[in-house]
Order: C-alpha cells, then sequence, then structure tokens
C-alpha cells in the first residue's frame, strides 16, 4: 500500500533519511487517498438547482419527442414544414422554446454569456462550440469532396494509393451516420480563412468567460482535406514498415512501445537502404520541426514519402504536386499554428477534434507535433482519442510514452466516437479491414483500459490531463472511484469532465458542484444555420432515450417534488 501510494519511490527503510518537504508530501498524498469522494447522481434537487420547472418540462417534452422514430426521421421535413406554416418569427420562438433552447446556447458571443455565467455558478464551465453548418445537398457535399480529396496526379495515376486513403463518391458526404460531430467541406482557401477566424473569435470568447476555458477545433475547417488523407496514408505506411522489420526479428508480437529495431540485425542486402530509410523518417516524419513546416520555404510534399517493403528505398508517395497544392497544404499547417499562438495568448486550452480514421493518423500527428511545442509549461493542446477504434490503446499510450521521454503536458480528451456506422458501411464496401471495436462492451473496456492508463500516469507524474467525455455514468463511476484509489483531487485539475449542453445535467451539475472540474459542450449559432445539429441532436437523442429512461425519470422525479412542496415556479437565482 505506501509503495503504490508514494508511486513506489519510498520505502520503509528511507524513513531515516526522509526530507521535511518529502515528509509533508507523504502526509499530503496519504491524506487524498483517505478522503474517498462520493457523489448522489440521483438527489435531483441538487442535480437540477441551475434549471427552473419551465426548463425541466421542456427537457421532458424534447427527450420525449427524440424517442418517437417518425419525429426524428422526418425531423427535417417537420422543421421545414413548420417554418412555412408559422413564418421565419414564429419559427425561431417555437424553435428557442424546444430544440434549439434545450441544445444550443444562443445566436452568438454575446447572447450565450448569461447562460455560461450562469452554470458557472453551479460549477459548470463550457467548452465554446459554434454549430453551424453549409446546408448542402448529398449531391453538393459528395462532389465538393471529390473535388478537394483528389490531386492533380491523382487524377493521372493513383493505381499505388491505398483504397481507405483514397476518396469515394458513395462516402463523399461524411454527414451520413454521423451524430455527435460537425461537418466541414472544402470550398476555398477563403472560406478556410473564415473558419479560422470563428475558431479565433471562439478562443477570445472562452478566455474573456473563464479562467481555464476550452475551445474545440476541426482540422478538416482548416484546409484542402488532401493534404490529411496523403499524410495519413504515409504515416501509416511508415508505422507498417517498422513493425515489418520488426516481425523479420520475431518481434512482430510484442507490445507496441517495446518493439525495438536492431539495425545489426538486418539482412546485409538490406542493410544501407533501411539505414537510409530510417534516417529519412528522422528527419521527415519522427523529429519533424514545426518552425520549419510552417515556413514558407520549406516543400511539404517532400515529407510525403513512403518505404518500398521490397527494397527498404524511398518513393514519392505521388509523382508531382502543384504549386498551389503545395500552398493550400503550408496555409492549413499555418491556420492551425495561428489558433495553437491565439490560444496560449488567451490562457485557453484548445481541444482538437477526433474524425474519421482515413484523416485522423494525420491530425493525431500534428496535433501531437503542437503538443511538443506549446505543451511544455502546462497543458494547452489537447488530442482527443476515440475508444471504439482498435487502436485507440496503442495511439494513447505511445503518446503518453512520447510525453514522459520529452518532458511536456499530455493533454487528451476521450470519447467513445462519432463515426461508427459511416466507418464499418465504408471499410465493409471498399474492402479494409474494420477499425471499430466488434461491440459496445469491447469500447468500453476499451475506453477504461485507456482512461486507467492516464490516470496512472497522472498520479505517477502530474504531467498529464484528461478530459473523460462521456454521458456514461458508469464510465464517471469508474473515474471518481480510480481518483480515490490514486489519490487524484477534484483541485488538481488534472481530470475533467464533460458533457453535451442539454444532455445529462444529473451528471454534470452534481460534479461541478463537489469540486469536479466538469464542462459543458455549448454550441452556439444563428437558429436556421444550426438546425444540422440540431438534426443530429435528435438522432442521437433517440438512442439515448430509448436505452436509458434514468434521466427522464430524474426529471420527473424533480417537477413531482416542487409540486408536493410548493416549489412549482422554482426559477434558479
Amino acid at each position: 500500500m505506501w509503495s503504490y501510494v508514494l508511486n513506489k519511490k519510498w520505502r520503509p527503510d528511507c524513513w531515516r533519511t526522509i526530507s521535511g518537504d518529502d515528509l509533508l508530501k507523504l502526509i499530503e498524498r496519504m491524506s487524498r487517498v483517505c478522503k474517498a469522494i462520493s457523489i448522489d447522481f440521483e438527489q435531483t434537487e441538487e442535480a437540477y438547482k441551475s434549471k427552473s420547472t419551465l426548463e425541466l418540462l421542456r427537457s421532458l417534452l424534447v427527450f420525449k419527442l427524440c424517442s418517437y422514430d417518425l419525429v426524428v426521421d422526418k425531423n427535417m421535413e417537420i422543421m421545414s414544414l413548420s417554418k412555412k406554416l408559422l413564418g421565419q418569427s414564429l419559427f425561431e420562438k417555437a424553435m428557442k422554446a424546444t430544440f434549439y433552447g434545450q441544445f444550443v446556447a444562443g445566436e452568438d458571443h454575446q447572447s450565450i454569456r448569461p447562460l455560461i455565467q450562469k452554470n458557472q455558478t453551479y460549477g459548470v464551465g463550457a467548452v465554446l462550440d459554434y454549430s453551424v453548418e453549409e446546408d448542402l445537398t448529398q449531391e453538393e457535399a459528395e462532389k465538393k469532396e471529390m473535388d478537394s480529396c483528389v490531386s492533380v496526379a491523382e487524377k493521372e495515376n493513383d493505381d499505388h494509393r491505398e483504397k481507405k486513403y483514397k476518396a469515394h463518391r458513395k462516402f463523399g458526404d461524411r454527414r451520413g451516420g454521423v451524430i455527435s460531430a460537425r461537418t466541414y467541406f472544402y470550398a476555398d482557401e477563403a472560406k478556410c480563412d473564415q473558419h479560422m477566424e470563428t475558431f479565433l473569435n471562439c478562443i477570445r470568447a472562452s478566455g474573456g468567460s473563464s479562467e481555464d476555458g476550452f475551445s474545440a477545433i476541426k482540422m478538416t475547417a482548416l484546409g484542402r482535406p488532401q493534404f490529411l488523407l496523403q499524410f495519413s496514408e504515409v504515416l501509416v505506411k511508415w508505422r507498417r514498415f517498422f513493425s515489418f522489420l520488426a516481425a523479420k526479428q520475431g518481434k512482430g508480437g510484442m507490445d507496441v512501445l517495446e518493439q525495438k529495431l536492431e539495425l545489426d540485425k538486418l539482412q546485409v542486402g538490406h542493410r544501407r537502404s533501411v539505414f537510409s530509410a530510417v534516417l529519412s523518417l528522422c528527419r521527415t516524419i519522427d523529429l519533424l520541426d514545426w518552425n520549419s513546416l510552417i515556413d514558407d520555404r520549406t516543400r511539404i510534399s517532400n515529407l510525403l514519402v513512403v518505404p518500398n517493403l521490397e527494397t527498404g528505398e524511398l518513393e514519392p508517395l505521388l509523382k508531382k504536386f502543384t504549386d498551389e497544392e503545395e500552398k493550400q497544404m503550408k496555409r492549413m499547417l499555418q491556420r492551425i499554428d495561428v489558433l495553437a499562438k491565439h490560444a496560449v495568448e488567451h490562457g485557453v486550452r484548445l481541444m482538437v477534434d477526433a474524425e474519421q480514421t482515413y484523416f485522423q493518423p494525420a491530425i493525431s500527428r500534428l496535433t501531437l507535433e503542437m503538443q511538443r511545442i506549446f505543451n511544455r509549461q502546462k497543458p494547452i493542446i489537447f488530442n482527443t482519442y476515440q475508444c471504439y477504434l482498435k487502436e485507440a490503446f496503442d495511439n494513447v499510450s505511445m503518446d503518453v510514452e512520447l510525453s514522459r521521454r520529452e518532458d511536456w503536458f499530455f493533454g487528451a480528451k476521450l470519447v467513445r466516437g462519432a463515426y461508427m456506422y459511416q466507418e464499418r458501411s465504408r471499410a465493409q464496401e471498399i474492402g479494409y479491414q474494420d477499425p471499430i471495436n466488434p461491440d459496445y462492451e469491447a469500447t468500453n473496456q476499451m475506453y477504461h483500459k485507456c482512461l486507467d492508463y492516464v490516470l496512472e500516469e497522472i498520479a505517477a507524474s502530474r504531467k498529464a490531463n484528461v478530459m473523460v467525455a462521456s454521458h456514461n455514468l458508469d464510465t464517471v463511476k469508474f473515474t471518481l472511484e480510480r481518483m480515490n484509489e490514486l489519490g487524484l483531487t477534484p483541485t488538481e485539475r488534472k481530470v475533467y469532465f464533460g458533457q453535451l449542453l442539454g444532455m445529462c445535467d444529473q451528471i454534470s451539475f452534481p460534479l461541478g458542484q463537489a469540486g469536479f472540474p466538469v464542462y459543458k459542450y455549448v454550441p452556439y449559432g444563428p437558429v436556421n444555420e444550426v438546425i444540422p445539429y440540431l438534426s443530429r441532436r435528435a438522432q442521437e437523442n433517440r438512442g439515448f432515450m430509448k436505452g436509458a429512461q434514468t434521466e427522464r425519470q430524474l426529471l420527473w422525479k424533480e417537477v413531482l417534488r416542487r409540486l408536493a412542496s410548493g416549489e412549482v415556479l422554482y426559477r434558479p437565482a
């Protein structure tokens, strides 16, 4: 027990030499372990203290409507018809009284401020998320995707490209089968600049509304996705090459962190080419210099080289890139850099959202490079890990290990994932391995495995940070239990919790009032322009409300309690 509590750094025979400061640390650590934190998530008076009775009734109405398949399946048609019948003004009022009012904070930075301030009074912070999307038809979305994901060289010859990392028209509309994430389609560089300005405004607003605010960004909003596809393929092929060489040395089945190449044991005929490839890997991928990447003089296409498994020699992914494609890739990286520096300037932590697996290797790698630069003093950049992926634990453990070796602050947001149906359908249709865990229970196990690994790293170094972004009460309770066992307290602000605005208040507010750092993802934007977001909320809540009646039961319990106690007109102070 002692060695566990003390991180295995002190032993019983150390008592004679332990310093006064170390003794104080010991006592503090033991006191944290002994103060087990217990929260009653069914105490409705505390959970809904921030809500008026009218808001509780609105939640019950919206959640009930979301449980009807007909309403959810036809929600866009119903909203369109309502707008025609009611007119724009009445339609907006009706939406603000129901779905919009439940899931969206307001239209702009000024109108969302009262809600943010009220939630902060009850210990709940905000992750601002401008949720406006283009209202595109499926055909328009498919055309935009194909135009933006296929380079000039690919149009001439792309036979050697892997099909997973090529655009496919059938899956060009990336909104299909996605229920929890907004989607961006590339139009032009000016539109990407507009998205960057929107993110900059979110960062400024987050910095002004909270001492430790978060802001969320998506990389597909910041540039042409062709680069993310190509860079992802390069990274995956390099990892495969490394595994191929490890397997030849009998290390193929080892844990990903334990695979180490012994170059002197490689076959003589391949040694020179392998050495050349590994050195090039160090120069181009493993030790990327962020300042060099954003420098206009660096040609990004020089990084897009892959090893030939037979010869070990390097080959370009594509034969040529146009000057405009080079500029587009460079501008994407420069926009990311501007956002990161702005986050540092305003004291805001930047969360990079996860996306589809054919983009994600590049997104994670670029996020990692930002962490190496901007997370030296404190956690500013947070990467998102989707735990429905089979490789989630490998990704988390490798990034934590790198942060240890290079001594920077690891920051992660753990989610289950938003693209499962789309990912599975695409893998089956195109013909590559399904990247998703076989079932929900396997995903739960993966989530808890990744979370436990990061919690233990926090206990060991106090340099890792994690947001538990989950509506699953069992996961929240698991986190609290492990924090108690590891001696982690909410006041350290190393473990955060996150839920969507309008959902799971019975989890968020008890955590906030108990002193835990908890945040709501706060969408905002004009009524008409966030309708695609509201449509997905309806779809998500259909499954959520059918599978779990707890929230509705607790809402009814609180409404009835207020009726019985004469507090039916209750409004939060």
